[in-house]
C-alpha cells in the first residue's frame, strides 16, 4: 500500500472524506455540551425578562394616563419593594426552611451592606458636587442627590433580581416544552419588579423614557444571572440565604424613597404606598394560585414561588 503524503493525489480525497464527515461528528458532540434541558433552561431564562418589562410598561401607562404625582409614584415603588422584601422570607419562615433568628440576621446583614454601600457612593459623589444639590456628570448634565438615591435603589432591585435569577437557573432546565407553560407565572412574578423600578425612576426624573429603560435593564438581570447559573452548573443549596440577604437590601433603599415621598406629600405618599403593597401582593398571590391550581410550575417549582 502506497504511503500518502501531502503531494500525493490521493491525499486530497482522504482529506475531503474526513472533512465531509466532520459535521456528523460535531452533531454527535452537541448533546454533550448543550442538552435539551439546557436549551429549555435558556428559553425560560429569557422569558424571565418579560415580566419586568411588562410591569414597567403598565406603570408608565397608568402614570401618564392619570398624571400621577411624584410622591405617589415614590410611595408605590416603596410599597412594591417592601412586599418583594417580605415575600420569600415569610415563605421560608412558614415552611420552616429557615429559622427566625437566621432570617433576621441575613435580612439585617443585607440591609447593612446596601446601606453602607449607598452611603459610600453618595459621599464619593458629594465630594464632586458643583452646588448644594447638584452632582456633575461627565457629559455636563447635573444629577440631583435624590435622583442618585433612586438609581441606587434600583441597584438594590437588580441585586434582588440577580438572586432570583440564580434560583431560576437551577430550576429552569427541568421545565418541559421549552418552558412555554411557564410564561404566565414567570411574567406575573416579574411584574412587580419592573413596576417598582419604573415608578422609582419616573418619580425621580419625570421621564417615562428613563422609566421604561430602567425596567428593561432590570429585565435583563434575571436572565443573565439564570444563564450564568446554568452554565456554571450550580445547585440550589445556599440560594435561599442569598435571596434573604438580597431582600434585606431592599429595606434601607426604599425606606429612604418613602421618607422623601412622605415629605413631599404625606397623603399621596401614603396612598401610593398602599397601591404598591396591593399591586405587588396581587401579582405574587396570582402567581401562587397559578402554580397551585395548574401544572404550569410542576416542572420547575423553584423558578417561580
Amino acid at each position: 500500500m502506497p504511503i500518502l503524503n501531502a503531494t500525493s493525489p490521493l491525499w486530497f480525497y482522504v482529506d475531503f472524506a474526513c472533512f465531509a464527515h466532520l459535521p456528523f461528528t460535531c452533531i454527535n458532540f452537541i448533546p454533550v455540551y448543550c442538552s435539551s434541558e439546557d436549551a429549555s433552561g435558556f428559553f425560560v431564562s429569557l422569558l424571565f425578562g418579560l415580566g419586568p418589562l411588562l410591569g414597567g410598561f403598565i406603570l408608565v401607562v397608568f402614570a401618564l394616563a392619570f398624571h400621577l404625582q411624584h410622591a405617589l409614584l415614590m410611595g408605590a415603588a416603596s410599597g412594591i419593594a417592601f412586599i418583594l422584601a417580605a415575600w420569600r422570607p415569610l415563605q421560608l419562615l412558614v415552611s420552616s426552611k429557615m429559622g427566625f433568628f437566621s432570617l433576621i440576621f441575613l435580612l439585617a446583614l443585607g440591609a447593612a451592606f446596601v446601606h453602607v454601600s449607598s452611603c459610600s457612593i453618595l459621599k464619593l459623589a458629594g465630594r464632586k458636587k458643583a452646588s448644594v444639590n447638584n452632582l456633575p456628570t461627565a457629559n455636563g448634565f447635573s444629577v440631583s442627590v435624590h435622583t442618585l438615591q433612586s438609581f441606587l435603589s434600583c441597584g438594590a432591585v437588580a441585586f434582588h433580581a440577580l438572586a432570583e435569577g440564580l434560583a431560576l437557573g437551577v430550576a429552569a432546565p427541568k421545565a418541559y416544552g421549552l418552558g412555554r407553560h411557564m410564561v404566565l407565572p414567570v411574567s406575573l412574578h416579574g411584574l412587580p419588579r419592573g413596576a417598582a423600578v419604573a415608578s422609582c425612576i419616573f418619580g425621580a426624573t419625570d421621564s417615562w423614557h428613563s422609566a421604561l429603560a430602567a425596567a428593561t435593564l432590570i429585565g435583563f438581570v434575571g436572565p443573565i444571572s439564570a444563564i450564568g447559573a446554568i452554565l456554571a452548573g450550580i445547585d440550589y443549596s445556599g440560594l435561599d440565604h442569598v435571596m434573604v440577604f438580597a431582600c434585606g437590601g431592599l429595606l434601607p433603599s426604599f425606606g429612604n424613597i418613602i421618607r422623601r415621598g412622605v415629605r413631599l406629600d404625606a397623603r399621596k405618599g401614603g396612598f401610593g404606598l398602599a397601591i404598591g403593597v396591593g399591586f405587588a401582593s396581587l401579582c405574587l398571590m396570582c402567581t401562587k394560585l397559578v402554580c397551585l391550581h395548574t401544572p404550569y410550575c410542576n416542572s420547575a417549582p423553584e423558578a417561580v414561588r
